[in-house]
């Protein structure tokens, strides 16, 4: 073998410039609530196609020269725009990047100093340690945050930087609609929920047809670009490298993937808020023994921590109308000693079920899941934190992981509780990995319970105590608390229809 090499590292910077807001129109819902579309009214359809089975083969990657992909601003104009909520709807996030990523073997990063205004967060850098893999710093990475707005309103704004001659250093005129105010009788118009997107053909897929069902929010629960599916070179080598040598100090992951997804994602992120949480696939472990994690993922997302008082972007919360959105982390400490336990109770706690009727949590790996892939592979969580959710009334449950959609019947400790939450596994955007199709309970396809072992946490796999499993490991038919379940890729859209408007 040959001898390490220097150092190598992966830096993002990220940096505050000039924000050019112009307040547009003020959105006015009609007083008999005409202003409130649902799938059953016009002129919204649904945009979605017969299930076909052929696409269960998966598509590849779209390289990085599409023309979507691709760059197609030039510095120093800003490009990967992308909006998030705050807490409330009197705050939006603005993140946008500039200057060019450097991918190469000795980097000059750039500058943060001549940046015009504070530079106000770095993150450390992520080490390559090893010969034939290449560094990459990326370009200047910044998050504004945009504060005494009105709720339902159309804001139209630029981005970037207004002294460069020409307007070169601005993003055209963009707009977005800031979220209803938190009250029982204000909902978004619709909500976007998608996991382990990607960027293969059946990922551009997944979101036009999201974009073409106009959200008012995207909810993405993990496993976004699958940028550690690359060798740092930007080739393909074993799927997941360190999933197959956890132990090698050779890391992958190709960072401009994450350029080119941020560049793809921008015609929608630009105008609707994306509020995401990590996945497996954003750990990213680089240097000698894994020891930076997330690096991109804490780098390039802005979400509201800060304003819910989590101070991590591993878990946060925010208001979008009258639902209160949790998102969880599976990645990080989740036992019932642990900060993220600590700050989920006293979230919990501040609830005021009379403004935000409606509670929904998100994380990536399903607590419930009938499918071999990932079978009962976070049970510590699901122990841990269950009995938890279920004290406080949690309506609805997101997760991504296993590749492939199911819908869960309330449930509450494996029986089925009418006072349970809907457990919906959506982990099906069009990811590189391909559709999960195997039922645990299908004939010789349940795991064995050394399986499926999770990249946090214990392992706390158990037999059925009750039921017509009990004393089993897998059921032998369909769980009863399985409502629901199809080996496809797509997207779900979730409308909130206020009591008040109902017929």
């Amino acid at each position: 073998m040959a001898a390490p090499a220097a150092a190598c590292d992966l830096r993002f910077l990220l940096v505050g410039l000039l924000l050019v807001v112009v307040v547009g129109s003020r959105l006015v819902r009609p007083p008999d609530g005409g202003g409130i579309p649902t799938t059953l009214d016009g002129p919204f359809e649904p945009a979605t196609r017969a299930f076909d089975r052929a696409l269960r083969q998966g598509t590849d990657d779209v390289p990085l020269t599409d023309p979507r992909l691709a760059p197609r601003a030039r510095p120093p104009a800003p490009e990967q725009i992308a909006l998030a909520a705050s807490s409330d709807a009197t705050s939006v996030w603005v993140s946008w990047v500039t200057g060019e990523a450097q991918v190469g073997s000795h980097l000059t990063p750039l500058d943060p100093s001549t940046v015009r205004s504070e530079v106000w967060r770095r993150c450390t850098a992520r080490l390559y340690p090893y010969p034939g893999l290449l560094n990459y710093t990326s370009g200047a990475i910044h998050h504004v945050r945009l504060r005494g707005l009105r709720p339902a309103t159309r804001y139209y704004y630029r981005c970037g930087d207004s002294s460069v001659r020409g307007g070169a250093g601005l993003s055209g005129e963009l707009s977005f609609e800031t979220l209803p105010s938190s009250a029982a009788a204000a909902y978004p118009r619709r909500v976007a929920v998608v996991g382990d997107l990607g960027l293969t053909g059946n990922s551009t897929s997944t979101v036009e047809h999201l974009a073409r069902n106009d959200p008012s929010l995207v909810v993405v629960v993990g496993d976004m670009t699958y940028a550690n599916q690359y060798r740092t070179t930007g080739g393909r080598g074993v799927p997941c490298f360190s999933c197959s040598f956890p132990d090698a100090p050779l890391r992958e992951s190709y960072q401009p993937r994450w350029d080119g997804w941020g560049r793809f994602m921008e015609p929608l992120t630009s105008r609707i808020p994306m509020m995401v949480i990590e996945g497996n696939h954003e750990i990213e472990p680089q240097g000698q023994g894994g020891a930076v994690t997330f690096a991109s993922y804490l780098a390039r997302f802005a979400v509201p921590s800060e304003e819910s008082g989590s101070n991590t972007k591993f878990y946060y919360s925010f208001n979008a109308g009258g639902i209160h959105f949790i998102m969880l982390g599976a990645y990080v400490d989740y036992n019932r000693t642990g900060a993220q336990y600590s700050w989920l109770e006293k979230d919990l706690r501040k609830i005021d079920r009379r403004v935000t009727p409606w509670v929904v949590a998100a994380w990536h790996p399903p607590w419930y899941n009938s499918y071999s892939s990932h079978y009962q592979e976070f049970e510590c969580m699901r122990q841990a934190m269950e009995g938890l959710l279920y004290q406080h009334g949690v309506d609805i449950v997101f997760s991504g992981h296993v590749h492939a959609y199911e819908r869960m019947n309330r449930v509450f400790n494996y029986t089925l509780d009418p006072c349970g939450p809907v457990y919906i596994t959506i982990g099906d955007g069009g990811n590189i990995e391909k559709i999960d199709i195997d039922h645990a309970d299908d004939p010789g396809k349940c795991p064995g319970p050394g399986d499926n072992h999770p990249e946090f946490g214990g392992v706390c796999h158990l037999n059925f105590t009750s039921g017509p499993a009990k004393g089993k490991f897998c059921w032998e038919k369909q769980p009863e608390w399985s409502a629901f379940r199809e080996s496809s890729f797509g997207h779900g859209i979730l409308e909130v229809i206020p009591s008040l408007f109902m017929i």
